[in-house]
């Protein structure tokens, strides 16, 4: 057989080199949006939460989206330009909840030849706020949707109103419990004692002469008791319940942001809610104190925000709860930090914090929304009597907290948390182990470790409150 092999041969006149300068001519006049068209989808995620609803579209480009809010029915319309219908985009249908308080539902669909429009289907008026977060961490290019309430809730009175049921509902269950203690007084055919063998009579007393029983039934039967709904609460008790010891309990990170990561997967923003909810329930069973929670919900909570709903509640304390990770699996021990204003107490602490503060990179906040420069402006005026405080209650918080686990330090640390920044509430920030340790994640996964972690916490907080008693106030409702 030949080993003929036919080539092909360029024509004279083919010019290799002007062909690919003519390519990257028209490659320039083109632009990154017509070579780039249909970027393709990573991801589709959905937060919802009572406070705000997050929808993060997830590309491998930055995608440019144009919106607008129409009214009967609500809805929001979202037109993303630069990208066709996916599969992954289809998966937003599926991901609404029937309980998310603000979406009812999505569609999707190719608007045009290179734009998808999506349609939010509203449960009530929202304000939405769009932007657009490079790539950081884990994560590309995310296009985020927050779907927040057009009048935002008082935290203050919601905090006010739930101890009121709480107090209400406690007093229908006593009074449940006595009628129905009553009811099986007066039930006939209760057997009465046998009469005693007259062999071996008892002494008789007097005022049973026949030595049998008091008849309970011979008082007359008490009409069945029909708890009456309890009266709004008066201006008094208004007046006692404001003065409500309250404390904020943050859980770290949340949503978007899963924080540090353990060897077998155990997420730090799963751990610390948790734990945070634990703490609001062992607080809430003191008389005198509520607990109010800055996220009770897998969501994401801006740093400045965190610090915010603990200012509206005008807490007593704020407590930031998180699980420490560091390079090496060998770091352990809890620790407790305050705020700094003269530098980090130690090189651990300031990377600490540094990590801490990125927070907002990675959950995703909105940088063009005024309130936020507004509150960091306000954070930067910490006194020297919060960090005081904040140091005696650290101090407190982890000598409790020693009782039951291993200390990473000693003493209460310091560094410049941004969560801590509350100018007028003493604040703290607890990591409760190494999550990056095996043994230490396998102990924050424990029911009986967190339990004895919540005790410690709360055993702070209560001897804190019984050297610093909170001053009295005046509170707006």
């Amino acid at each position: 057989m030949s080993d003929f092999k036919p080539r092909c041969i360029p024509h004279p006149s083919f010019d290799r080199r002007g062909l690919l300068k003519r390519g990257g001519a028209l490659a320039l006049l083109l632009g990154a949006g017509e070579l780039a068209w249909g970027a393709g989808i990573v991801a589709v995620r959905v937060w919802p939460a009572e406070a705000y609803t997050r929808v993060t579209i997830e590309a491998d480009q930055a995608l440019v989206a144009r919106h607008q809010l129409m009214e009967s029915p609500d809805r929001l319309v979202i037109d993303i330009d630069n990208l066709e219908l996916s599969p992954e985009l289809r998966e937003l249908v599926g991901k609404v909840r029937a309980d998310d308080p603000f979406i009812a539902g999505v569609r999707v669909g190719q608007n045009q030849p290179r734009t998808v429009r999506l349609v939010v289907d509203l449960k009530q008026p929202t304000a939405p706020q769009v932007f657009r977060l490079t790539p950081v961490a884990a994560y590309q290019h995310r296009l985020v949707f927050d779907l927040y309430p057009t009048q935002a809730p008082d935290p203050l009175l919601a905090l006010l109103r739930e101890k009121t049921q709480a107090e209400q509902q406690a007093a229908r269950s006593v009074q449940d419990a006595l009628g129905e203690f009553i009811g099986r007084m007066d039930r006939p055919g209760i057997p009465e004692a046998p009469p005693v063998a007259a062999a071996k009579p008892p002494a008789p007393k007097p005022a049973n002469p026949a030595g049998r029983p008091p008849q309970v039934a011979a008082a007359p039967p008490a009409p069945p008791m029909t708890p009456a709904p309890p009266p709004p609460p008066t201006a008094e008790q208004l007046r006692k319940i404001d003065r409500l010891i309250v404390v904020a309990l943050d859980p770290g990170h949340g949503g978007e942001d899963p924080g540090a990561v353990g060897p077998s997967g155990l997420k730090e923003k799963d751990v610390v809610l948790s734990v945070a909810r634990q703490l609001r329930d062992r607080l809430n069973a003191i008389p005198g104190m509520r607990a109010m929670l800055t996220r009770d919900d897998d969501f994401f909570v801006p740093l400045h925000e965190r610090v915010n709903k603990a200012r509206r509640v005008q807490a007593d304390l704020f407590v930031s709860i998180h699980a420490d990770a560091f390079f090496t699996p060998e770091a352990r021990g809890a620790s407790v930090f305050a705020l700094s204003d003269k530098g980090a107490s130690s090189a651990a602490a300031r990377w600490m914090a540094q990590k801490e503060n990125a927070s907002d990179l990675i959950g995703g906040t909105n940088l063009k929304n005024g309130d936020a420069h507004v509150m960091r402006a306000l954070l930067d005026m910490s006194t020297t009597a919060q960090i005081k405080d904040s140091l005696k209650l650290g101090d407190e918080v982890l000598g409790q907290i020693g009782k039951v686990g291993r200390l990473h330090k000693r003493q209460v640390e310091q560094a410049g948390f941004a969560v801590l920044k509350a100018p007028d509430i003493p604040s703290i920030l607890v990591e409760t182990a190494f999550i990056s340790n095996p043994e230490e994640e396998r102990k924050l996964a424990s029911a009986d470790y967190q339990a004895e972690l919540v005790q410690a916490v709360s055993t702070g907080i209560r001897r804190y409150f019984a050297k610093n008693p909170p001053l009295a106030r005046n509170r707006t409702l």
